[in-house]
């Protein structure tokens, strides 16, 4: 029912577009290029009963507005929009359906599903070219108006460089929501990520920034509610600027912004990861909930011969219509609320090969690029591209512009390749894990393009990926067919759990092969969460659905894992403290002037460099490198060059152990061991060695040794524990 007592209408403005207070009232304004008329539509406070339709009449370059001066915030609304239903042009509008703001900041409800969701008559032939008429808003979500007042004081951003960033991925409610140390109540939400235990995790090691996994507000998809499962990852966005209120403890967005500060103040940056090439409404065959009714044509991109379908280069259903200049200014307009009333320091962005795509080819100087380019807030902040979508041509690892980093897939597939003793391999490496300046250094770009990571959401954990070597995804109700069979993992000879002395402590050692590694590698390491004691998905490496114990963070395990967790904390240390292992330039290979070494010798087994054949070899699965420290391109706060130590790392993927002589490059020098991944950290820290001496490299397993005068290690040594 609704009451059809009219409120007190203005005219309002145009800009900005939304429903924004300014201390008196709420301007409310929407675009739409092909409507026909537009109403208002307040709710009662629980969202349930439609109080007042209001029929917007001004209109100024196709953005419907009007301005309420009694209307407050926590007013509950909504949008119906009046336009031709003909898909065969690509019109979509039906006012039976309540329709989402694309522009709220904050979404309300529970979007409970039904037939009426839908358009189109479910289940006629043809269906989508048949309008529905029954009315959604009882089921449907709802926008509220907000206060977005907030009193950040002297909160600062971190602005950590590039070449001195850790980033840890996370989800907000699977890091939490067992974590003994939260409050209970606050398990699970932002305002938990913003607590002592969690920010002291962080701390400890050595984080300089988390990626949440997305925070925008995302619809659980109807087949998985009907299965009893949900979308736990949330890649399925229906509103850009409001945080998921599953999240929320206290109710209100400013929990957001707390957490954002808590952060800060601990010097750690928050990078979201952002889902702008797609919505959760789908194809034709999906959903009306906000722009599919608001305008089809102009959010979408439609077949140019056919607008019934859409251009599909995500897997989602549908492609956002990166052409439009509204709908670019909607996705820039949302990057930089999250920036300026957020704080946020940066954004990882989803698929991002589509939104660089302009007619059909990912143009890499696309509308989107350009924009983001030169805007004075944006260009600023951490810009991360995971650099492929699943259309032709859509894989552009090393293809994004100066100014982004970039999810290097190749740094992963070869680190997993080269630890699974896969041959042939150590050319792939040695280019990886010294940034992949064969992918960025034509362009200009530096070490730091490179985001490393070996494990991230989409995928085995660090734990499976030593455990199985196959996937096992049944809980996910797909019959094991959903997720990649390209794990390139291996289970150390028994699938799954063990109960094996010998295979544990091989799976033990793998995994500190690939944590030192990762730390180790030039470019910025990206850490899974929960990888740093054993967090297992029982073999899914595509939990997508799984809200619940398979996905989240099991924090029992810590205390099984505290070897593993000292280790981390061991090699993310090394990397704080040694620049040598986080140059701002790529190696160049020839000789530094006045240090009379090169600043890196790629050395055999036996002491010598690495010839252009043995580059190839297939049976090669031993490779070392050293890295001189006189050759660090980094200077200090006064403008002084900062030079290091020099190091060797050695390592070996064979299931033989190698003897491996270590260089001389100057009298009166030792070689004393920081890691030796066969053993943990505490057994193996200490050893000396002396030049030209062999160090036995055991199988499966990564040494670092670091160069030390030989007087001076005789003065302090303490000898091997």
């Amino acid at each position: 029912m609704v009451i059809q007592t009219e409120p007190i209408v203005w005219p309002g403005k145009p800009y900005p577009l939304g429903a924004t207070w300014d201390g008196e009232g709420v301007n409310f304004a929407l675009f739409s290029e092909h409507a026909e008329a537009v109403e208002l539509c307040l709710f009662d406070q629980a969202g349930r009963r439609e109080l007042q339709r209001v029929r917007i009449k001004e209109q100024t370059d196709q953005v419907w507005h009007c301005y309420l001066p009694e209307a407050r915030p926590g007013l509950i609304y909504g949008y119906r929009v009046y336009g031709p239903y003909d898909p065969n042009k690509g019109h979509r509008f039906n006012p039976n359906k309540l329709l989402l703001d694309p522009y709220a900041k904050q979404i309300v409800g529970e979007l409970k599903w039904s037939d009426s969701h839908f358009g189109y008559r479910v289940g006629s032939k043809n269906a989508d070219l048949s309008m529905d008429r029954r009315d959604s808003a009882a089921g449907m979500l709802k926008t509220m108006v907000i206060d977005s007042a907030f009193t950040w004081g002297a909160d600062r951003q971190p602005r950590t460089p590039w070449h001195r960033s850790v980033i840890y991925e996370m989800h907000v409610r699977g890091f939490t929501i067992q974590h003994p140390k939260v409050p209970a109540h606050l398990r699970g939400t932002y305002a938990a990520l913003g607590t002592a235990p969690v920010i002291d995790y962080l701390l400890g090691l050595g984080i300089t920034a988390v990626e949440l996994m997305p925070v925008h507000y995302f619809v659980d998809d109807r087949q998985l509610v009907e299965r009893g499962l949900r979308n736990y990852w949330g890649y399925n966005s229906i509103g850009f600027f409001a945080p998921m209120s599953r999240y929320l403890s206290s109710g209100s967005v400013n929990e957001v912004k707390t957490m954002v500060k808590t952060m800060h103040s601990a010097g750690i940056e928050v990078i979201l990861d952002v889902v702008y090439n797609h919505t959760a409404e789908g194809n034709q065959m999906g959903p009306t909930l906000s722009f599919r009714g608001i305008d089809n044509s102009v959010y979408y991109r439609t077949l140019h011969d056919d607008p019934r379908y859409y251009m599909d280069y995500t897997g989602t259903g549908n492609t956002l219509n990166m052409r439009h200049p509204r709908v670019l200014q909607l996705i820039m307009d949302s990057l930089r609320y999250w920036v300026l009333d957020m704080h946020v320091d940066g954004f990882r962005f989803d698929l991002a090969a589509t939104l660089a795509r302009e007619l059909h080819e990912v143009d890499r100087l696309g509308a989107f690029l350009d924009i983001i380019h030169q805007d004075p807030v944006l260009s600023q902040v951490k810009l991360i591209a995971e650099p492929w979508d699943l259309g032709e041509g859509g894989y552009q690892v090393g293809k994004f512009p100066v100014g982004w980093a970039e999810w290097n897939d190749r740094y992963r597939d070869a680190v997993r390749s080269y630890w699974k003793g896969d041959g042939g391999q150590i050319g792939e490496l040695a280019y990886r894990i010294t940034g992949s300046s064969d992918l960025y250094a034509r362009s200009g770009r530096r070490p730091y393009a490179s985001v490393n990571f070996v494990t991230a959401h989409d995928g085995f954990t660090l734990q499976d990926l030593v455990s199985y070597n196959s996937k096992h995804n049944e809980a996910n109700g797909e019959d094991n067919r959903d997720g990649t069979d390209n794990n390139r993992s291996w289970n150390c000879g028994v699938e799954g759990p063990s109960e094996d002395p010998e295979t544990n402590a091989l799976r033990a050692r793998q995994k500190r092969n690939f944590l030192a590694t990762l730390f180790l590698s030039q470019g910025v390491p990206m850490l899974l969460h929960g990888d740093g004691f054993g967090r297992t998905q029982q073999g899914n490496n595509n939990a997508y659905c799984q809200d619940n114990e398979i996905s989240w963070v099991n924090w029992d395990l810590f205390d099984k894992e505290k070897e593993l967790f000292a280790f981390l904390r061991r090699v993310t240390a090394l990397r704080r403290d040694h620049p040598v292992f986080r140059r701002r330039n790529f190696f160049l290979g020839r000789a530094i002037k006045g240090a009379g070494v090169k600043d890196i010798l790629w050395l055999r087994p036996d002491g010598r460099e690495m010839t252009d054949e043995e580059w190839n070899q297939q049976s090669a699965r031993t490779l070392g490198v050293f890295l001189s420290g006189s050759a660090v391109d980094e200077i200090d706060e006064r403008g002084q060059p900062i030079t290091d130590e020099n190091f060797v790392l050695l390592l070996n993927a064979d299931h033989e152990e190698v003897s491996f002589t270590l260089p001389s490059l100057a009298s009166g020098m030792t070689w004393i061991t920081l890691i030796d991944t066969f053993q943990d950290c505490s057994r193996s820290a200490g050893t000396r060695y002396d030049a030209m001496s062999t160090y036995p490299l055991q199988p499966r397993s990564l040494a670092l040794l670091v160069e030390r005068q030989r007087d001076q290690v005789r003065q302090n040594r303490r000898g091997p524990s």
